[in-house]
């Protein structure tokens, strides 16, 4: 039946990227998102049973973006690479302004 078999090369379907590569453009991402956003701080998620380490960015209109990472050492060492300040979720919750932003953007679908 073959639904573990691994998929030939040369099917319709392009590759996944290489942990690398899917590394480089998660910091691409982040990087981009701080740049074209003013006040932007990091929030480290821990892991749980159903997810890994996550990174939350939440700029101080509210506006925010996740993305997975290996480990809380990681996240906080993209963070300094950013200039951004990092805090850890557990410690600190998440700020007003991410609620706040989550609220006018439900309200904006529904109007």
């Amino acid at each position: 039946m073959g639904l573990f078999r691994r998929r030939r090369r040369g099917s319709n379907e392009p590759d996944a990227p290489s942990p690398r590569e899917a590394q480089r453009a998660t910091r691409e991402y982040l990087a981009e998102f701080v740049r074209t956003r003013v006040g932007v701080e990091a929030y480290v998620e821990p892991e749980t049973n159903v997810t890994q380490t996550t990174v939350v960015l939440i700029a101080t209109t509210g506006e925010w973006t996740r993305r997975k990472v290996p480990d809380a050492a990681t996240a906080r060492k993209i963070a300094e690479e950013l200039g951004i300040p990092v805090y850890d979720v557990q410690r600190t919750g998440y700020p007003p302004r991410m609620r706040e932003w989550n609220a006018r953007q439900r309200r904006g679908r529904t109007e």
